[in-house]
């Protein structure tokens, strides 16, 4: 088969394919994926690049008409019949090398703030040893001496696997029978057997999300966080949602091992990159804890996750045994213990247990309501009687995707917008400060409710007759200008289009439903609520007024919510510090009830009511009233 080069600019990154592989493909190969909100199907125009040499088949595309008119192309639709110049802009990169998290100041006030009331207790320890060497007349095996001198010092049952059976001849004697065994504490599993005083023990625990992955290192016998970084999924190159994912893995050739290497190749990366800067021998990180989603779970070890999304929605495991590093393609030390949090259902994961774990929320009498607002809506309402769990489809659109201008909650996202009543001129809040790139979710939240309150737009979301040049009419519809292109960083226009809108509406309108839902199964009225805590990245920027505006959130007095930041990394974390707190999560993933929301006409009543601002029931939000000038702007 003919190959032929496809070369990246500005990257100046050359690749070889096959005749007929897409441009996106190309990509992917030259370490280089592109955003691409619906998995390769040419539909969401997210993919763009521009073919500056080469010979090239296109198939059918969705893209804007100003992108055609520019001599763009959907890299998902474009296939290479010769040599390829491409170039990629950065709005079409998926971003992975973008650093999410960084360490500013103390990562976390004190170590009480992590535990708790949780004790130190951490997934692996240390038990320093003095071995008697073997004689002619005292020919004890290896093994049984290092195992009988823990049973003997410790009181340990311990035992030992294959691999470390076959190292541990050497490391005995090059140690001068003085070791360190380093422990797994849920099993006495032997992970590693060092020279005195050199077995030190570090931990990560790991947000594998839909969109971004977070990953922490921590020193286990100080307890101590040593870094965070986090990064893109790269598996977002196969659709931005969890469905569009296992579709890939389900009706492609090889598809379930991509989106697995997909995923450890980020882990790995971010791994890579805490222990290279800090100096830490991979074969020192004794232990792992992974908390996402249960989709995220199956593709991460390679299980099929077709049933995931066929009814009755069933995964092929809720809760799963210890793991080691290797098994898992983890690239520490081989035999280190890898715990996955437990999921609830398919779509109540892991990510929402540890969570919960963080917050305590089912050690309280409060009645808490805990959202994880992501790519998913998940949401847990309950304390230390009851818990009662659900998920709805709210989507991507407030991490960023599938809005024209979307992107995530990062330098250059717009996260606050300010509309002149009057004048229906725009004022900006910029991450960062500096000229924006595009819109987060924050951003898009607080854009809906101003567009509102000015009279842009209806309560149904649609664009009023105003007279403002910002509002403007496209060969795809209406869209309303927040940043000019001379204005932003990439020199293009920063509009906020109709699709976008009703895409934020929709979305809005599944997570309030799924509020609801939860509320009235179990026969409460939203006043009831005691405590609302908002879960994720996306709370750090997030203004509660005007999520109450566009009735995201309930109408509920501010000092009720409260911000945890990244629970899912958290609760990962204080699982691998806390044998007691690792058991709590297995405890509360089996006792948490689970509403499908599927199941019944409730959620879709719900639903449909709720695809309004802020609602079709106006006196559930008495806080926000008609506060918009509305159609008095006409002509």
């Amino acid at each position: 088969m003919n190959q032929f080069k496809v070369t990246f600019l500005p990257d100046n990154v050359t690749v070889r394919v096959a005749a007929g592989t897409t441009i996106m493909a190309a990509a992917n190969e030259a370490g280089l994926p592109l955003k691409s909100t619906c998995g390769g199907a040419g539909t969401c125009g997210r993919c763009a690049v521009k073919i500056e040499a080469g010979e090239i088949q296109i198939q059918g595309s969705r893209l804007q008409a100003r992108l055609e008119k520019e001599g763009y192309t959907l890299a998902c639709q474009t296939t290479v019949r010769g040599d390829v110049v491409v170039t990629i802009p950065p709005e079409s990169l998926l971003g992975q090398h973008q650093v999410l998290l960084q360490d500013k100041g103390r990562l976390q006030d004190s170590l009480t703030d992590l535990l708790g009331s949780y004790p130190l207790e951490p997934a692996c320890s240390v038990t320093s040893l003095t071995l008697a060497e073997p004689t002619l007349t005292e020919n004890a095996s290896d093994a049984s001496r290092l195992l009988a001198a823990l049973r003997k010092e410790k009181g340990l049952d311990a035992s030992l696997d294959l691999d470390l059976l076959r190292k541990l001849p050497d490391s005995l004697r090059q140690a001068n029978w003085q070791v360190d065994v380093i422990l797994a504490a849920t099993s006495n599993r032997i992970i590693q057997v060092a020279p005195r005083g050199r077995g030190r023990t570090y931990g990560l625990a790991v947000d594998l999300g839909t969109t971004t992955v977070a990953v922490s290192l921590l020193d286990l016998a100080s307890g101590q966080i040593v870094a965070r970084n986090g990064s893109y999924n790269r598996q977002a190159a196969y659709g931005d949602d969890v469905i569009s994912r296992i579709i890939h893995a389900t009706s492609n050739e090889g598809g379930l091992e991509e989106l697995r290497q997909a995923a450890l190749a980020t882990i790995n990366d971010l791994i890579s990159t805490l222990l290279d800067t800090r100096g830490i021998n991979p074969v020192e990180v004794t232990a792992a804890c992974v908390a996402g989603n249960t989709t995220m779970a199956h593709l991460l070890l390679g299980i099929n996750p077709r049933y995931l999304r066929l009814s009755p929605y069933i995964p092929a495991a809720a809760e799963l045994p210890p793991l080691k590093a290797a098994e898992v393609g983890l690239k520490i030390n081989p035999g280190a213990i890898v715990q996955i949090f437990p999921a609830v259902a398919s779509y109540v994961g892991g990510d929402i247990v540890s969570g919960a774990l963080f917050t305590g929320i089912a050690r309280g009498e409060e009645l808490t309501l805990f959202i994880d607002i992501g790519t998913n809506g998940e949401m847990v309402l309950g304390n230390s009687d009851w818990l009662i769990s659900c998920a709805c489809s709210a989507g991507p659109a407030f991490e960023g995707s599938g809005i024209t201008c979307g992107m995530r909650a990062m330098e250059g996202a717009i996260e606050g917008v300010t509309i002149d009543p009057e004048t229906l001129e725009v004022e900006l809040e910029v991450i960062g400060g500096g000229r924006p790139a595009g819109i987060c979710g924050s951003g898009l939240i607080d854009c809906l409710a101003k567009l509102r309150r000015a009279g842009i737009i209806d309560r149904t979301g649609n664009f009023q007759d105003v007279a403002t040049p910002r509002l403007r009419q496209t060969d795809e519809g209406p869209e309303f200008v927040l940043a000019w292109a001379a204005q932003s960083s990439n020199h293009r226009d920063i509009v906020l289009t109709a699709a976008d809108i009703k895409n934020l509406i929709r979305s809005k309108g599944a997570v309030f439903a799924g509020i609801q839902s939860l509320l009235k199964t179990v026969s409460l009225e939203m006043e009831a609520i005691e405590r609302i805590i908002i879960a994720g990245g996306f709370g750090n920027y997030l203004h509660i007024p005007n999520a109450v505006a566009i009735g995201l959130l309930p109408d509920l007095p501010p000092e009720k919510y409260v911000f945890a930041g990244n629970t899912s990394l958290k609760g990962a974390e204080l699982a691998l510090l806390s044998r007691p707190a690792w058991q709590g999560a297995l405890e509360l993933a089996r006792r948490m009830t689970y509403l499908e929301l599927s199941a019944g006409n409730l959620f879709m009543e719900e639903f449909m009511s709720a695809l309004f601002l802020p609602h079709t029931q106006l006196e559930l939000f008495p806080s926000v009233g008609d506060e918009a000038v509305a159609e008095r702007r006409s002509g």
